[in-house]
C-alpha cells in the first residue's frame, strides 16, 4: 500500500512539476467561468481567449452573458493583460496579471472593465483562474 501511495504521489509531482501558467510569446489560453458579479450587470457566464505577444504582454478577446438582470446584457470585448510572473519571480505554474477589457456592452453601447487576475495550473493543460475588479470571475483555464 505504501508503494502504491508513493507511486501516485510521485506521478502527481511529475505531472504538475512542469506546468506553466504563462509561457510568453505564442502562449494561448482559453478561460471559461462564472462571472460572480459585474458592474451594473449582475452575474453570468464568461469565456475569454488570450495570446501571448511577449514575456509580459498578451492580447485577447472575450464574451460575457449576464443572466440575472432585467436586460440580459452581453459584453463582447478585446482585452489586454500584463503578466507579472517573470518580474516577480513567481513559480512557473502561478501567474498574476492586471488587465483591461473594452468593447460593446448591449445596454450601454461601450463597456470598459479592469481586473487583477490570478491563474494556477495543475499540469501542462489545465488550471484555475480568478479575476477581480470591475467584475469577479472564477473558472477553468485551458492551454491550447
Amino acid at each position: 500500500m505504501k508503494i502504491l501511495f508513493g507511486a501516485i504521489f510521485f506521478l502527481f509531482i511529475a505531472i504538475t512539476a512542469h506546468s506553466q501558467s504563462y509561457d510568453g510569446k505564442g502562449d494561448s489560453k482559453i478561460n471559461v467561468g462564472y462571472n460572480i458579479y459585474g458592474y451594473e450587470n449582475g452575474s453570468g457566464i464568461k469565456a475569454t481567449y488570450s495570446y501571448g505577444l511577449s514575456d509580459l504582454f498578451s492580447l485577447g478577446a472575450g464574451a460575457t452573458y449576464y443572466f440575472n438582470n432585467e436586460d440580459n446584457d452581453y459584453f463582447l470585448y478585446a482585452r489586454a493583460s500584463f503578466h507579472l510572473g517573470p518580474l516577480m519571480d513567481l513559480p512557473p505554474k502561478l501567474d498574476i496579471y492586471p488587465g483591461v477589457e473594452i468593447g460593446y456592452l448591449s445596454s450601454q453601447n461601450v463597456g470598459l472593465a479592469a481586473y487583477l487576475g490570478i491563474r494556477f495550473f495543475f499540469n501542462d493543460r489545465i488550471g484555475i483562474y480568478t479575476e477581480l475588479g470591475s467584475y469577479g470571475a472564477i473558472g477553468l483555464s485551458v492551454c491550447i
